[in-house]
C-alpha cells in the first residue's frame, strides 16, 4: 500500500521523470500535489502497470490532484547540461508550472539540485512507496510516450511507437542502418564502439 504523505498537513509534491535512459527524444518529468485524503488501489511505480493501466490512471490523476504539471528538457539540453541535470532541471520546469506553491518536496531517487528554497527529501524506488511520487511518474511515462509516438510519424524506421527511444536491440539496428536523427542524443553511446560525434 502506497503512502500518501511524506510531510503531514502541508501541501506536499511529488516529482518524478521519464525518458532517462533513452537514445532519443527528451527527458519529461512531472510533480504533483495531492490531496492527503487520496487513495487509489491501482496507482503504482509507472513502471509495473500496463500502458493501458497508465493512461486510465492519467485523466484520474489530473482530476483528482490539487495541482499538477509537466515539462521537459530536450535531446540538446540533454547533451548541454547531461542526463541528470536535464532530469533534475526537469523536475524544476514542471515545479515552476504548478498553480500551488508546494511547502515539501519528495523526489524519486537520490540526487536532486535545491529548487526555490523548498525543502526536499530524495526517496529511493519512491515510485512505488508514495502516491504523489507514483502519479509524477504516470504523467512523465504517459506524456512522454505520446510524444515518441508522434515522432514515429516522422521516423518510422527506429519503431519508436514501441519502443520509445530506449536502446533496443531494433532501435540500435535502425541508427547502424538509418544513421542519427535531429532528435537523437549525440553525448550517449549510440552505436557499437562509438568514440564520438562531430558536434
Amino acid at each position: 500500500m502506497l503512502l500518501n504523505n511524506f510531510t503531514k498537513g502541508v501541501p506536499e509534491a511529488g516529482c518524478d521523470e521519464a525518458g532517462r535512459g533513452c537514445l532519443a527524444g527528451p527527458v519529461f518529468a512531472a510533480a504533483v500535489i495531492l490531496p492527503e485524503d487520496f487513495s487509489n488501489e491501482l496507482l503504482n511505480d509507472s513502471k509495473i502497470l500496463t500502458e493501458k493501466q497508465r493512461f486510465q490512471l492519467r485523466p484520474l490523476i489530473e482530476k483528482e490532484a490539487i495541482s499538477w504539471a509537466v515539462a521537459s528538457y530536450d535531446n540538446h539540453e540533454i547533451d548541454e547540461v547531461n542526463i541528470l541535470n536535464a532530469s533534475i532541471f526537469s523536475m524544476h520546469r514542471a515545479l515552476k508550472k504548478l498553480s500551488v506553491r508546494p511547502e515539501h518536496l519528495i523526489i524519486d531517487g537520490n540526487r536532486f539540485k535545491p529548487y526555490d528554497k523548498i525543502p526536499y527529501t530524495t526517496i529511493i524506488k519512491g515510485d512505488g512507496k508514495y502516491l504523489s511520487i507514483a502519479a509524477a511518474s504516470v504523467l512523465a511515462k504517459t506524456y512522454r510516450d505520446d510524444y515518441m509516438i508522434a515522432l514515429h510519424e516522422k521516423y518510422p524506421e527506429y519503431g519508436w511507437n514501441q519502443n520509445k527511444g530506449y536502446p533496443t536491440a531494433f532501435h540500435r539496428n535502425a541508427i547502424q542502418t538509418y544513421g542519427i536523427t535531429p532528435f537523437h542524443r549525440r553525448s550517449f553511446k549510440l552505436f557499437d564502439g562509438q568514440l564520438s560525434f562531430e558536434l
